[in-house]
This record gives C-alpha cells, sequence and structure tokens, in this order.
C-alpha cells in the first residue's frame, strides 16, 4: 500500500513517515502544500494523510482539489484544529477521518488501517464519479460531455482518451502511455499515426474555436493536458 504524507512540521513528519514505514507501507513525503499536491494528483496512493495548515496550499485545499479532479483516495487529516466548525470544515473538503494534534501513534495507524479497508474498488470509483476541469464536465456514468454547459458527442475511443487525460492533468504522459490505455492488450497494435489522429480528432471536438487548446503536444515526448 502506498501513502502519501504531506506537513511541514518535520519533527512529526520524519518519525511518522519511519513508523508507516515500519509498519510495511510505502510512503512518500512532502514538506509543503505545492509539493504535496504534485504528488497527490498523480493518483498512485492508496492514502493521503495531509497537514491542514502548510505553506502554498493547505491540505484541506489538497483535498478538495483532489475531490474535483474526480479522485476518491481516502483522506486523512492531521490538525492542532480542534472546533466543531473545523470538523465540519476538513470533513466538508472531502476528507474521510479527521485527527487531532496532538495524538497517539496506536490511534493513528489504527486510522490508517481503517481508511485502507474502506478504500473503494476502482471499478466502484469508475461507476460513480464525474470529472471536471475547468469548464470541461465528463459524467461517467452516462457517457456524457459538456463543456461551458454546451454537449460535446463522441466517439468511444475519444471518450477513453479524454477520461485519460482528466485523470492525470498537467502531467506529462508519453505516447505508449496513452497508446497502451487505448489500445487494450489483445487488440490490434495501433498504427503510428493513429495516436495523433484522435489527439486531433478530439482537439477540434473539445476546442472548437477557442485559441488555446487543452491538449498540449509536447514534442518527440508526448502530450499534456491543462
Amino acid at each position: 500500500m502506498r501513502i502519501l504524507l504531506v506537513d511541514d512540521e518535520e519533527e512529526l513528519a520524519e518519525p511518522l513517515q519511519r513508523v508507516l514505514t515500519n509498519q510495511g507501507y510505502e510512503v512518500d513525503s512532502a514538506n509543503s502544500g505545492d509539493r504535496g499536491w504534485q504528488l497527490a494528483k498523480t493518483g498512485n496512493y492508496d492514502l493521503l494523510i495531509l497537514d491542514w495548515m502548510m505553506p502554498e496550499q493547505s491540505g484541506v485545499e489538497i483535498c478538495r482539489q483532489i475531490r474535483q479532479q474526480g479522485y476518491a483516495t481516502p483522506v486523512l487529516i492531521l490538525t492542532a484544529k480542534d472546533t466543531l466548525d473545523d470538523r465540519v470544515e476538513g470533513l466538508d473538503s472531502g476528507a474521510d477521518d479527521y485527527l487531532v494534534k496532538p495524538f497517539e501513534l496506536r490511534e493513528l495507524l489504527a486510522r490508517v488501517r481503517a481508511l485502507l479497508r474502506r478504500k473503494p474498488s476502482v471499478a466502484a470509483v469508475n461507476e460513480s464519479v464525474k470529472l471536471t476541469y475547468g469548464d470541461l464536465e465528463l459524467d461517467r456514468n452516462n457517457q456524457i460531455v459538456r463543456r461551458d454547459q454546451s454537449f460535446i458527442a463522441l466517439t468511444e475511443r475519444e471518450y477513453q482518451l479524454l477520461e485519460y487525460f482528466i485523470l492525470h492533468p498537467n502531467q506529462l504522459l508519453s505516447h505508449e502511455q496513452i497508446s497502451q490505455y487505448l489500445w487494450k492488450e489483445g487488440e490490434d497494435s495501433p498504427t503510428s499515426n493513429a495516436l495523433a489522429a484522435q489527439i486531433k480528432l478530439l482537439r477540434r471536438k473539445i476546442d472548437r474555436d477557442r485559441p488555446i487548446s487543452l491538449i498540449n503536444t509536447v514534442y518527440g515526448k508526448g502530450y499534456r493536458f491543462g
């Protein structure tokens, strides 16, 4: 299980990372909100442990952004804020649990285990989530795409491509990564121009007459969405 720990208090973060690692978890850490967000939005974690008060972005802000991007990764907020209003704000941001500092390590480990047991399956998340990026919305229940409230008709392959981009915003995605997602094992291998053609068609539909495209070509490497 992979855990992301984001906390700017080194005297807490370092021993906590050691304890979690000793429990058999694979732990990445960040000591600022911006770095935490860069790691969190990759979607490569089974649990996020976020400190509320941090430089640049708070844990609550990271949690809100994660939920807006459609990720259902469990989130545990750590904070010294202990009023009822604070707890409500933390949970309303999309957090699954809330632990007030100072806390016993045994209690934190118990909450980590509980959240990991509750982690939804990928299939369940895929069936229920709406994904958004700016004014672009993708309804995964009904495979409906809208931008600025206008319906956009996509083919199945175009829909899959857009879904993959929205799930990985602002990341450099190689031609190989995208092709592996679009053309599953057992399907005929795509021609060299097949992906470029799909990108061109998708751009035309989601950008329409807008001067700036959401899909950016990184020449020789791949594409970046956002």
